[in-house]
This record gives C-alpha cells, sequence and structure tokens, in this order.
C-alpha cells in the first residue's frame, strides 16, 4: 500500500468509524471497521508508537525518531507503522528518504465513541 499524503494539518479518516455498540444501528460492517482497528491497537509495540506519534501533534515524527526510543529495528518498527497505517489510525508522508507519520485523531475518536 502506497503512503497516505498529508492534505492538511487534521488528517482526514479514510471513512468515518462507526455506529456506536450499544445502537441498534450496529452492523456486521461496523463490527469488521472496528475489530480492524483495535486489533491494530492489541500490540504493545504498536500502542508506543501511536503515543509517539500522537505526543509529537501536528508536526508528525520521522520514522527515524521511533527506531530508538521503540528499541525496535527499523524493519520492525516500519512492520508496526504499516498495521497502524493499514487501520487507518496513522497517515504517513514521504519527505526524501523517510516517512513522516501524523495521527488520525478522528479514527482515534471513533474508536473511542464506539464504545461509548
Amino acid at each position: 500500500m502506497a503512503p497516505t499524503k498529508r492534505t492538511s494539518a487534521v488528517a482526514e479518516p479514510a471513512a468515518m468509524c462507526c455506529t456506536a455498540v450499544s445502537s441498534e444501528a450496529f452492523d456486521q460492517r461496523d463490527a469488521a471497521e472496528l475489530a480492524k482497528g483495535y486489533a491494530a491497537l492489541a500490540d504493545p509495540v504498536r500502542l508506543q508508537l501511536l503515543s509517539m506519534i500522537t505526543n509529537s501533534g501536528s508536526s508528525g515524527v520521522c520514522v527515524c525518531d521511533l527506531v530508538e526510543p521503540s528499541g525496535r529495528s527499523q524493519p520492525t518498527v516500519s512492520h508496526h507503522l504499516k498495521v497502524l497505517r493499514d487501520a487507518g489510525l496513522v497517515i504517513s508522508e514521504k519527505r526524501g528518504t523517510w516517512a513522516w507519520y501524523f495521527v488520525v485523531a478522528e479514527r482515534l475518536q471513533g474508536l473511542r465513541n464506539a464504545l461509548a
């Protein structure tokens, strides 16, 4: 999957998530979409990476700055970032030879709201 280009300071999710679990309108599509996001968050390394990206604010963070603090190799970090990107939790922007990552705040909020 090619990196998603960042077009504004606030990243737009690919698709807005879902009806609340407690809603009568909650369906199989909503369940699948939520499960994809929650599955991506079910790994401690990905949670740590997402926290670092979130704390970087609107300026984002270079993948090169995630390797040492995570204690993982660059290929491992890249793998975990791909899972987060595929789940719609982060987007990336290529700058020279490095990719910069930004959180998709609306997607995180959607996952929070679904359990409300």
